[in-house]
């Protein structure tokens, strides 16, 4: 297993006359790009693999690779395989406070149970704070490039630990095996059209199953050529990604990426060559399509089409895609009738248009879901009820996944609100399916019950910021129900002002009179996040109750519609 996906680093082609002209670009911090070819980064990790090999790592063993992108990444990540062994990325330091960093990467670290912990010299004092706190009493071995080259070892059965971000609770570790990891790269191969010599570009982050699997892996198995920034060097400056799509047809990316690039860029997004994208994959968080239309209006001129988003669902559990858009069609938006919903009941469909269309609508009115594609590749999506039974197409359920691309299960026998069936995943998400394709609310430990129905947090932000103008990722709302009655609270990374009333209005009118709502505004930072740009909420909510939330100002909001306290 995992052969095919190998095969470059024992025996990398030559792909010009003589030179080799296909590999990797990795952004520095001058604004340039440092070209290394296959071939340089095979010798490379075939020389790390003889360095682990010399510290005793063996076939099945897992290593942890603590770097920030970067060649010693790429060399480790790719030396680690060419060993025989598992890898384990961990999330490099990026924002967080270091003592909640140590916290979260000693998890990752304690739950692998590590032959070895790569880092840089840099990170060394760092790795040994994480290391220590997860009891392991190895030093982190410092990358370097001087190993003996080995062959490349024949790999076990798991390919790597995929952590998740850990949104509401410990981050899990998700067993992929190389069979896994096969059958999603075919699928996001397939619904990407990839042609060969095809060319992507990212920004995410390696340790992120997005990041690794649909932006690095994809391209690198196929040796065709990959631009790759760190995720700083985007929100620095988001126009160097975009200006390698004068060359890349694919990338992955959440919906922020477009959000945000429209805000920095504006009316300049249609002074770019975007004339080579084909394919950007959609996901990882809620998709709020005004956003995606947007930067399509801006970036129009620069030969952008809303045909190139493919809105698509996945999880670490089930490796990465599960359903992917098509560009051949534009993707159906509805917006559903909130006050209607029920779990196991029909989802009452309240407007309907197409993605991108002439009728797209211009009054701010929210509450339009797009559609996230179909399965492919063997992959099976089916909406079922409590007990498990298979609801009906336009029914409200949880999410289910079976097919190739289902893992084997957490490392270290974590639990979660994602279950393992004998045949597949019970995600923990809710949906419906409508015209074929799946629409996501949200995770069901992320909403609430009023007056019977699922309120899902995602949706109550949506209309916060659609109401205030707040941008998505400077607030959060969470939701509690307790022996006192369901509680809101808004999160927002601003200080007060009038917007605190128009974020109320448009909260209580989603939400029934006896939910109680309050605001707490702060500075940035405020809002704690996953690796993966999740919202925290239970953490939050925690934090909140503790009073261990620094410079946090709680607000009495006013329900303007009653006048009195919300």
């Amino acid at each position: 297993m995992g052969d095919h996906l190998l095969a470059w680093l024992a025996e990398p082609a030559r792909t010009g006359p003589g030179a080799d002209d296909r590999g990797i670009h990795l952004a520095d911090d001058r604004g340039g790009w440092v070209f290394h070819p296959y071939r340089e980064l095979a010798a490379s990790a075939r020389r790390v693999a003889g360095s682990l090999a010399a510290l005793g790592v063996g076939r099945g063993d897992v290593v942890c690779v603590l770097l920030p992108t970067g060649y010693p990444c790429l060399s480790s990540l790719f030396g680690v395989w060419a060993a025989g062994a598992t890898v384990c990325l961990v999330p490099p330091p990026a924002f967080a406070a270091e003592a909640e960093y140590v916290e979260h990467a000693a998890g990752i670290v304690e739950q692998a149970a590590a032959a070895v912990t790569i880092t840089a010299e840099s990170l060394a004092p760092l790795a040994a704070r994480v290391l220590a706190a997860a009891g392991r009493d190895r030093e982190p071995w410092i990358w370097r490039d001087d190993g003996q080259e080995a062959a490349v070892r024949e790999p076990g059965e798991l390919a790597l630990l995929q952590f998740t971000s850990g949104s509401s609770s410990r981050p899990r570790g998700v067993r992929v095996s190389w069979a896994n990891l096969e059958a999603n790269i075919r699928l996001i191969r397939e619904r990407l059209g990839w042609r060969a010599g095809d060319a992507a570009t990212s920004w995410l982050p390696l340790h992120h199953d997005m990041g690794l699997i649909g932006c690095l892996l994809t391209p690198t198995s196929l040796q065709d050529d990959l631009w790759l920034m760190r995720p700083e060097q985007f929100i620095r400056d988001p126009a160097r990604w975009l200006r390698t799509f004068a060359v890349a047809a694919h990338t992955a990316a959440p919906p922020f990426a477009f959000e945000y690039a429209a805000r920095r860029l504006g009316e300049r997004l249609g002074e770019l060559d975007l004339s080579a994208w084909r394919n950007a994959i959609v996901g990882a968080e809620p998709i709020v399509p005004r956003i995606l239309e947007r930067f399509a209006e801006l970036a129009a001129p620069a030969g952008f089409s809303p045909s190139v988003y493919l809105p698509s669902y996945g999880l670490a559990e089930a490796t990465l895609a599960v359903t992917v858009g098509s560009g051949d069609a534009a993707a159906p938006t509805v917006r559903v009738d909130g006050g209607g919903l029920r779990f196991g009941a029909p989802v009452v469909i309240a407007a309907e248009r197409r993605f991108g269309s002439a009728e797209s609508p211009d009054d701010g009115e929210d509450g339009w879901m797009i559609g996230c594609g179909r399965p492919g590749g063997g992959v099976g999506v089916a909406i079922v009820d409590e007990d498990g039974s298979p609801l009906p197409s336009g029914h409200l359920g949880e999410i289910e996944v079976t097919g190739p691309s289902v893992t084997g299960g957490y490392h270290a026998g974590r639990t979660s609100s994602t279950r393992y069936t004998g045949d597949g995943i019970r995600t923990g998400d809710a949906g419906f399916l409508h015209r074929g394709e799946l629409f996501v609310l949200g995770r069901m430990g992320d909403s609430l019950k009023a007056h019977g129905r699922s309120v899902y947090m995602e949706d109550l932000e949506s209309k916060v910021v659609s109401a205030t103008g707040i941008a998505r990722e400077k607030c959060a709302v969470v939701g509690v129900e307790g022996s006192g009655g369901a509680t809101v609270t808004l999160f927002a990374e601003r200080t007060a002002g009038a917007w605190v009333e128009d974020a109320t209005r448009a909260l209580r009118g989603a939400l029934s009179d006896e939910v109680a709502i309050t605001v707490v505004v702060g500075r940035s930072g405020l809002i704690s996040r996953t690796s993966s740009g999740k919202p925290k909420r239970r953490h939050m909510w925690e934090q909140l109750r503790a009073g261990r939330l620094k410079d946090a100002r709680v607000l009495e909001a006013t329900d303007t519609t009653t006048g009195r306290p919300a």
